[in-house]
């Protein structure tokens, strides 16, 4: 046991790929190939990694507090969530890449076409590739989610990504009418949470 090694980067490249059937699955940021850890040391990295990231997101996003994300969707559209008040908005870190990303598509765009409009809104911030933004917008389209896309191709260094500390995806967040963030695990029981916000 002692002598047994995990190579971190086949690990996280292999739980990226795991298809989600249930809703804790995430892709997370990949440590670098060359790292060993035994599983002790992976379990502490792991926990602390967490923790420098609940950490950046403090500093950055507080529940009750607003949310500052503005940019041109892929699409060419204005978004700035500063705008949207009066909405409830849900604020969806993901990519195409991603397989509990896209197993989560079909609950969010349910979400979505039951409550749009009843004042629904969502804004993607996706965390593909630069080479990958064709396969975005035909994603997009092929899915039927109308809603507007960030894209910077920045991979894990997303503009927003990097902001906020999101170093798993999918990571959901939902904006209060007072355009203020509410939730910051909106993954869960999306639906019967927007229409709470929605009653409020």
């Amino acid at each position: 046991m002692g002598g047994r090694k995990i190579r971190a980067g086949l690990v996280a490249r292999i739980a990226c790929r795991i298809r989600a059937s249930v809703s804790t699955v995430q892709c997370n940021h990949q440590p670098p190939t060359s790292m060993y850890l035994t599983p002790l040391k992976l379990t502490l990295a792991g926990t602390m990694l967490a923790l420098i990231g609940l950490t950046a997101r403090a500093d950055e996003a507080v529940v009750g507090k607003p949310v500052d994300i503005k940019f041109t969707a892929v699409d060419g559209r204005k978004v700035d969530l500063a705008d949207m008040k009066g909405k409830v908005v849900l604020v969806d870190f993901w990519a195409t890449w991603c397989g509990p990303c896209v197993a989560e598509v079909p609950n969010v765009v349910a979400a979505y076409d039951k409550l749009h409009s009843k004042g629904f809104e969502i804004v993607g911030i996706s965390f593909d590739r630069e080479a990958d933004k064709e396969k975005l917008i035909s994603f997009t389209k092929d899915k039927k989610m109308p809603w507007p896309q960030h894209f910077d191709g920045k991979f894990w260094k997303n503009e927003f990504g990097q902001k906020y500390g999101i170093n798993s995806i999918p990571r959901m967040w939902l904006i209060d009418k007072k355009g203020n963030l509410s939730d910051l695990n909106a993954r869960g029981g999306l639906e019967a949470k927007v229409e709470k916000l929605l009653a409020e």
